[in-house]
């Protein structure tokens, strides 16, 4: 079964992209999406008995870049909880089938948005050969095959990986590029008051000093 998501506090959110990789004896699912303050946002997985699952996350943009996490099982229990959260990773065995639960709140923040990634893997890669789990041993050219394998996943992650930082860096280049800007403004405004305030000051100053002599000549 897919993964499914609802929003179960706080204001409607956009999702942003959802990629979704099925097979048959795996299924992983990565999304990025918004979650606006004082909200929650929840997804579900059907998962059978024994299965291996990881989840990860990542919250790419907003406020100190930290979220609640929640994952419970098909009973309520919670399997894992964090609070304030930049990123994690969390392992665990489906203990019965069912459907499980995790959640990502922002409901602590007041005003700031978040930009959340995760990727939630379900179950062992399938073998990329049908008969890899043979007694005999692989040929030189199977064996080649899987390493190549094995090194493009590699790739694959750390090159999410690295998106997810350059996305950060490059909200937080931005959010600093306009908190400089901001100052530079209410500096030159400053400036201009300032100026102008001096400007009047001896204006004033002047035009004072100029009455008292005209009357001592008086």
């Amino acid at each position: 079964m897919p993964l499914r998501g609802s929003r179960s506090a706080g204001p409607s959110g956009r999702l942003l992209l959802v990629v979704a990789l099925a097979a048959c004896a795996a299924r992983a699912s990565e999304i990025t999406f918004e979650l606006p303050d004082n909200a929650k946002q929840c997804f579900y997985e059907e998962i059978a008995q024994g299965t291996k699952c990881t989840l990860e996350f990542q919250v790419i943009t907003g406020g100190h870049y930290d979220v609640d996490c929640r994952l419970e099982d098909p009973d309520g229990t919670v399997l894992y909880k964090e609070m304030k959260k930049q990123y994690d990773s969390f392992t665990f065995t489906a203990s019965r089938n069912g459907t499980y639960k995790f959640c990502f709140s922002n409901e602590f923040s007041t005003f700031t948005h978040k930009t959340v990634y995760f990727d939630f893997q379900v179950g062992e890669d399938p073998p990329l050969f049908p008969s890899e789990n043979r007694v005999t041993a692989l040929t030189q050219m199977e064996s080649a095959c899987v390493s190549i394998h094995e090194a493009l996943k590699s790739v694959i992650d750390y090159q999410t990986h690295f998106r997810l930082r350059e996305a950060q860096g490059r909200s937080r280049a931005e959010d600093l590029n306009t908190r400089v800007a901001y100052w530079s403004i209410g500096e030159a405004i400053i400036l201009l008051v300032v100026s102008i305030g001096q400007v009047f000051l001896l204006k004033s100053f002047f035009s004072d000093k100029r009455t008292t002599t005209t009357r001592v000549g008086s």
